[in-house]
């Protein structure tokens, strides 16, 4: 069945173009009798693709499930993400990778590509069965944990580059965090609160674009927060490193001094000085940080709700993101349209050798969204079970009303159909 999307702006080819698009997949057929849909005033997007989330199935399902993180993500505009692997029971063989990919074919209403651990449990003693996974896993990874290891991270990379596969690193040296849970900048300093370094993060990168400038390997870079990671990356990326890297949405629009004390402020990495976040929009606008992710890490009311020292680290973003990205970089004259979408679909998709989108013979992942309707950022609307963002209360354009992924709906506000 053809179904006719008629007078929406349509981003294909990296341009947005307004000739409206038909898509030759199973959309609509179990929801509208007509084949062609009026959207105007409306913009049709490739499907975003994140390559940083946390949905906690298995082992943590008070905080979030395979389905209610990716009907969030759907809401979100989303229809490809790629899940962490701090999970109960960390996927570091088949065994425990099984688990969730059933649990992913059960429930997930977009796709949902799982990360193998690169040490077993992650705890950066032991490498995980790299040769087992690597089928079934679309890169490695000990998110939330660095590898403290320089040898288990090398033997890590020469592994992964036979398999063909990225390792994507959460640099953080345990050595220098001091019990640290904020930036150390300048809110600890006055309100008397532990700092973490920004040298605990650009510290391992250096070492990791060395070991991958050495041994040729492919190597992504998760959530950048500072200046100096940026520089790092930068000039790495000039000498010929294969290296790409992430930001996400709450490091390019807070730093330290939009703290409160409130757990839904906290994060890892930490929000750090405005010098950072500045340094990360140059970053965005030069190419040298190729894709935003969210990070996406929900967790319980109870778990956030211990202020800055005692919460757990991680907010919910997959919901807001675009919204606060279109509001606060596009509509201020700081990025084009082109280029948010570029760093939300097409960067990742080209890293990551995936094939979305709305051309002819992609898979049927597009989302739909109204540019013009301003709202307030209100948790209580998410569908992820968690609640903590620090945009709590921000205004907000651009709503999502409809997502397909591979042709199928995955989330609709019921204003098109």
């Amino acid at each position: 069945m053809e179904v006719t999307l008629r007078n929406a702006t349509v981003y294909r080819g990296g341009m947005l173009c307004g000739d409206g698009v038909s898509i030759s997949q199973n959309v609509f057929t179990s929801s509208v009798s007509s084949t062609a849909l009026d959207l105007s005033s409306l913009v049709v997007l490739p499907g975003f693709v994140d390559v940083h989330v946390h949905l906690r199935e298995p082992g943590f399902l008070y905080k979030e499930t395979i389905l209610t993180g990716t009907k969030a993500c759907a809401h979100g505009g989303y229809t490809t993400v790629m899940s962490m692997p701090n999970l109960n029971p960390v996927p570091d063989c088949m065994e425990h990778l099984q688990l969730q990919l059933s649990a992913i074919e059960k429930d997930a209403v977009i796709r949902v590509l799982p990360y193998g651990a690169i040490t077993v449990g992650q705890k950066g003693e032991k490498l995980a069965d790299l040769d087992a996974m690597a089928q079934h896993v679309i890169a490695f990874s000990d998110d939330g944990r660095g590898v403290q290891d320089k040898a288990m991270m090398a033997e890590a990379m020469t592994i992964a580059k036979d398999l063909g596969k990225l390792i994507v690193a959460h640099c953080e040296d345990n050595s220098l965090l001091r019990g640290g849970y904020i930036h150390d900048g300048a809110y600890a300093k006055t309100y008397g609160h532990k700092g973490i370094c920004s040298e605990s993060e650009w510290g391992p990168i250096a070492r990791d674009l060395d070991l991958a400038a050495k041994i040729g390997a492919g190597y992504h870079v998760c959530h950048v927060s500072a200046k100096e990671s940026v520089e790092i990356i930068r000039q790495a990326k000039k000498s010929g490193v294969n290296v790409t890297c992430e930001t996400a949405p709450h490091y390019l629009l807070l730093d330290d001094s939009n703290l409160q004390e409130d757990g839904r402020f906290k994060m890892n990495p930490p929000l750090r000085g405005e010098e950072d976040k500045n340094a990360l929009l140059e970053g965005i606008s030069d190419g040298t940080i190729d894709m935003i992710a969210t990070d996406h890490a929900p967790h319980s009311l109870e778990e956030k709700s211990k202020g800055l020292a005692g919460s757990m680290m991680g907010i919910v973003g997959i919901e807001t993101a675009f919204p606060l990205l279109y509001t606060y970089l596009v509509k201020t004259g700081v990025l084009p349209l082109e280029k948010l979408v570029h760093l939300l679909h097409d960067a990742p998709c080209q890293r990551f050798g995936l094939d979305s989108g709305i051309e002819a013979g992609k898979r049927a992942d597009f989302t739909v969204f109204d540019l013009n309707e301003c709202y307030t950022i209100d948790p209580e609307t998410f569908l992820s079970k968690g609640r903590a963002t620090p945009f709590t209360g921000w205004q907000v354009y651009g709503k999502c009303k409809l997502t397909v992924a591979n042709g199928n709906i995955a989330y609709t506000d019921g204003t098109i159909l």
